[in-house]
């Protein structure tokens, strides 16, 4: 290793503070000026870990020369820190003890197994619903909102030591005072209505459903946590957040995001690499960060760069101002769509323009947490001084921002409004006023509808015959409508009624404005008068305890639980999959009436096989739309002019009547929520949970796998671990396990959800002696090999052409049999024959899943042909070793007249290279060229290795 080259760059930030950086701003300065910021993020990092070896100078020069370089040179990336959620991050820390295993058992210290920058563990993430609505839950009377506040400003103040109670929020009460009561002019007005402030009265005790859930679902984690504990001790630069806290994106944003990060007196921008599809959120702060899978985090943790080709930068241009109606939710539809037709797959978007300028932090994060549904690798806005007014909102000091200012001044990666943009490949302009309210769905996150339109493209859906849209309902069947009693009480279910509405405050929804317009629209709606019909199975689940905060603080989440939307707990439910069963009525007429029924929810994603079977209909929707659809109990209803229902004296009511104005939001957002919610999360994070601290975990250098465990075992990737990896094989006569077309998903690939009981997951789990109650979900037991193996392709949905319908089967060729995919593999793992999966194009779609690769893997799976990838999942599958093959432009499957039932052989040169032609033979006589997808010489090396964790292992030995 060598001395850092640019050393020459490293100054002082100020004569008043000791703090020094590197002046990346005096390299080659004209240069510079000219890159796009995210890009000078990229700069900054390869020179501050620039070391001769894995990172070069060369590299630096490249970055220099972006505009022609892009898109033809490579360069390595090391982030400032690494952050992990509990399904992918705990496949990656049971890698790390298991290579701890590996180094102790060739005779080196398993002690220098450590992850080599900060790496941060989020626990809450996959909670199941086991309770919704409870008997116990906060229920109000439908009365004026005056009368209710008149009693509640009766309760006793907060009890405190001797002191005053503290209003906390900056601009409410204004200090301290001596009760609830409170005149008009220091709490928020809301049509007149006073709120009261949440920190002079007695702590609001945690909903009944959520306290429930909490503790079923940390029982049914205990081993998963005890080992998540045990990483937290073992392990140097780890830090875990402990369950009950909130979900990964949450957290990341709200308490792990530094901006700027300090090390030793030594200041850099602050950068990460997420196990989570979501990670790109932070983008919105000006902080450079994308998902990628368990595999390549786990490389960057120990030091080894990830290497991506330069990207394209495209500018986005904002003009305009948001539309009062509209909610973020409509702006990140709006712009997806608008960016999904811009071919950005691969590249970076970085937004300027006057119209960023209107957008808060939280409508940014919004923004940037979608753009992996669009393609783009990072969509990122720059500090600005919007930025920097949230960074003190939020609670950062006035002394360290004032750093932050200096230093991001220094190194130009401030965006003043008078800055001119830096040099794009392209620039798309985007005009924000004529942005309308959205939804998304049937089936597809990408295919927008206009809310105004959804009655009507309801009913075009009924119709089609074919398409990704189609329900091919006949015309005398569209209107069915079947009386169902569910309790005392008979109902009418027709097509497109709603039977899930889920209220979720992760990702997309994580805008304060958004779920407070929700919780005002809930209030406006118990006060008309209006309910939610008692069969429709509705939830809140908030992405982290800040938002359980601000709907207390704002007085509305009574109102929420008055129609149903209890918080269920904190963690992704539904929108992962995870959902108890519908009732029973409602099941048997839905099936009995063949109707399309509905789910709606405030989610970022979804793909068929998310819900529960007899769901033929998914809808994305704003968090108030999700509630004004469970008030219509349809989708199939035009909410311009048709009503919602009708108040006590039989007078309609419109969702034009209960929809709160912006300034009603605004008002509460600004008074209440962000001056307070930042300082209860940190006190929230600082204080663990009892459930927690009780764990009692050994103090070990090595786990102690317990080999009754059905959660945490051993994985096979280092048993056959040699020092020098064997030369390259040709892959000879493999059979195809799975002939697939496109848009397969990791949805599709990579188990996820509740584990059905006749699959080959429930099968195994139930000779370890479990009852079914006992399965917990696929993402739970994503330490097990063993089940993550047998879950498979194990979607309900998923389209094998061998087959030609859907389900998890496969043809086990030789005998000709139908079988569990898994059974089958096993069978050709027995025999010793090699397996390819033969796919369409975007094979690999969705959020990023190392498990999507390792899965296959385990299969026996050798090779994937495809007609084109999601760049993440090809990495992944080079990752682990397995050959990413594509057909020549033009060709697939189809045109070269396979079907799937050939033999196949594939020469694999020892002195494979990037992009070399491959011919494929098969046993019938057709030949055929693919292409090796691999995009650089570290992909060749790595796949020679026979994945990253080979690799990695490797430099111990």
């Amino acid at each position: 290793m060598t001395a850092n080259p640019f050393h020459y760059l490293i100054e002082p930030l100020s004569c008043s503070t000791d703090k020094a950086f590197f002046n990346i701003s005096k390299l080659q300065a004209d240069e510079y000026d000219s890159l796009p910021y995210c890009i000078r993020v990229v700069l900054e990092a390869v020179v501050r870990n620039c070391d001769g070896v894995l990172v070069k100078k060369e590299d630096a020069i490249s970055i220099l020369g972006w505009k022609t370089n892009c898109k033809h040179r490579d360069v390595p990336f090391l982030p400032a820190r690494i952050l992990l959620q509990d399904f992918t991050g705990i496949p990656a820390m049971v890698d790390f003890a298991a290579m701890r295993d590996a180094v102790k058992k060739i005779g080196k210290d398993p002690k220098q197994v450590n992850p080599a920058c900060p790496t941060d563990l989020i626990t809450d993430h996959t909670l199941q619903l086991d309770f919704s609505k409870c008997s116990a839950a906060q229920s109000i009377p439908s009365v004026p909102a005056t009368e209710i506040h008149k009693s509640a400003s009766k309760l006793s103040p907060a009890k405190t030591q001797g002191k005053k109670p503290h209003c906390r929020s900056q601009n409410s009460c204004k200090g301290a005072c001596d009760s609830g009561a409170s005149n008009g002019n220091s709490r928020t007005q809301i049509e007149n209505t006073p709120l009261l402030c949440p920190f002079h009265l007695q702590p609001i005790p945690e909903p009944e459903a959520a306290l429930k859930s909490l503790d079923v679902e940390f029982n049914r984690n205990k081993e998963r946590h005890r080992f998540f504990k045990w990483c937290s001790k073992a392990f140097q630069n780890v830090s875990v957040i402990p369950p009950e806290t909130g979900t990964v994106h949450q957290v990341n944003l709200e308490f792990l995001s530094r901006v700027v990060m300090e090390e030793k007196d030594f200041m850099y921008p602050d950068s990460v690499l997420g196990t989570d599809s979501h990670t790109t959120m932070v983008n919105g702060l000006g902080i450079l960060g994308w998902g990628v899978g368990g595999i390549e985090s786990e490389a960057a943790m120990l030091g080894v760069p990830i290497t991506f080709t330069l990207p394209e930068v495209v500018g986005c241009k904002l003009t305009g101002s948001v539309s009062l109606l509209a909610t973020s939710i409509d702006v990140v539809l709006s712009i997806t769509k608008q960016l999904r037709q811009a071919n950005l797959d691969g590249k970076f978007v970085e937004f300027f323009g006057t119209g960023v300028s209107q957008l808060s932090v939280a409508d940014r994060t919004t923004i940037a947490n979608m753009c992996p549904e669009y393609g783009a690798t990072v969509a990122f806005f720059p500090v600005d001084r919007v930025t920097l007014s949230h960074l003190k909102q939020t609670g950062f000091e006035a002394d360290r921002l004032r750093l932050f200012e200096a230093y991001l001044k220094a190194v130009k990666l401030l965006r003043e409004e008078d800055d001119g943009p830096p040099g794009y490949s392209e620039v798309i302009e985007i005009n924000l006023n004529s942005i309308v309210p959205y939804v998304s769905g049937p089936k597809r996150p990408q295919d927008k509808v206009s809310v105004n339109d959804m009655k009507k493209d309801f009913g075009t859906c009924l119709n089609e015959k074919v398409g990704n849209r189609a329900f091919h309902i006949p015309a005398e069947k569209q209107s069915t409508v079947v009386p169902v009693i569910y309790g005392s009480s008979e109902y009418s279910l027709s097509h497109g009624c709603v039977v899930i509405a889920a209220v979720i405050s992760c990702t997309n929804n994580c805008n304060p404005s958004v779920m407070l317009t929700a919780g005002l629209l809930a209030k406006k709606a118990v006060e008309a008068g209006l309910t939610v019909k008692p069969y429709i199975k509705t939830s809140l689940s908030p992405g982290s305890g800040t938002v359980t905060h601000y709907l207390s603080a704002s007085g509305v989440l009574p109102y929420l639980n008055q129609l149903g939307f209890d918080i269920i707990g904190y963690g992704c439910s539904r929108c992962v999959g995870n959902t108890n069963p519908l009732p029973e009525e409602i099941v048997t007429a839905i099936k009995e009436g063949e109707l399309v029924a509905c789910g709606v929810f405030s989610g970022s994603k979804h793909f068929e096989g998310h819900l529960c079977d007899c769901i033929r209909a998914n809808y994305l929707a704003s968090p108030p739309l999700v509630i004004a659809y469970a008030l219509a109990g349809t989708v199939n209803i035009d909410l311009q002019t048709e009503a919602l229902g009708e108040d006590t004296q039989g007078k309609k009511i419109y969702l034009r009547d209960i929809w709160p104005s912006r300034e009603e939001v605004l008002q509460v957002e600004e008074n209440l929520v962000i001056p307070s919610m930042f300082t209860e999360l940190k006190a929230k994070m600082t204080k663990q949970s009892t459930r927690w601290a009780s764990l009692d975990v050994p103090e070990s250098t090595l786990f102690l796998w317990d080999p009754r465990s059905t959660y945490i075992r051993s994985p096979p990737f280092f048993h056959k671990l040699e020092k020098v990896p064997p030369p390259l094989q040709p892959i000879e006569k493999a059979h195809v396990l799975l002939y697939l077309g496109d848009s397969v998903t990791t949805d599709h690939i990579s188990p996820a959800g509740s584990i059905p009981r006749t699959s080959p997951a429930a099968k195994y789990l139930t000779q370890k002696n479990l009852a079914p109650r006992e399965f917990n979900s696929y993402g739970a037991r994503r330490g097990n090999d063993a089940v993550m193996t047998r879950g498979t392709f194990a979607n309900t949905k998923l389209l094998n052409k061998l087959i030609g319908k859907l389900g998890p089967k496969t043809i086990h060729v030789p005998s000709g049999q139908t079988m569990d995919v898994f059974e089958a593999a096993e069978l050709y793992q027995k025999a010793d024959i090699p397996l390819i999966i033969i796919a369409g194009k975007k094979y690999g779609s969705g959020s990023s899943r190392d498990w999507a690769a390792k899965g296959p893997l385990l299969l026996g799976v050798k090779a994937v042909i495809a007609e084109s990838y999601e760049r993440m999942h090809k990495d992944h599958l080079v990752g682990v070793g397995i050959a990413p093959l594509q057909f020549l432009p033009g060709e697939n499957a189809e045109s070269l007249g396979l079907c799937g039932k050939e033999l196949y052989s594939i020469p694999i040169p020892v002195n494979l290279t990037p992009g070399q032609t491959l011919e494929v033979e098969t046993n019938s006589g057709k030949v055929f060229n693919v292409i090796a997808s691999l995009n650089n010489e570290v992909d060749v090396i790595i796949y020679k290795h026979g994945g990253i964790l080979n690799y990695v292992a490797r430099k111990y030995l």
